[in-house]
């Protein structure tokens, strides 16, 4: 599994049933829109979308660098 498509917050319930949620990348670019956009206006939300996914393989890339 690559690491942009790990778990971000896997989980295990009382049945031993595991929960993904959402995958890594996407809660990196999740984090990365919500700042974006707190100090950019709203007018090209696509632009900022793509900059937040580029921020995202940004930070996974330098994340496998740590390993």
């Amino acid at each position: 599994m690559s690491q942009g498509n790990s778990p971000a917050f896997p989980c295990q319930d009382k049945n031993k049933q595991i929960y993904t949620g959402m995958n890594l990348r996407d809660y990196f670019a999740l984090e990365a829109l919500n700042s974006l956009l707190r100090v950019q206006n709203y007018s090209d939300v696509t632009k900022y979308a793509e900059r937040a996914y580029k921020i995202a393989d940004t930070m996974l890339e330098e994340r496998e660098l740590y390993k």
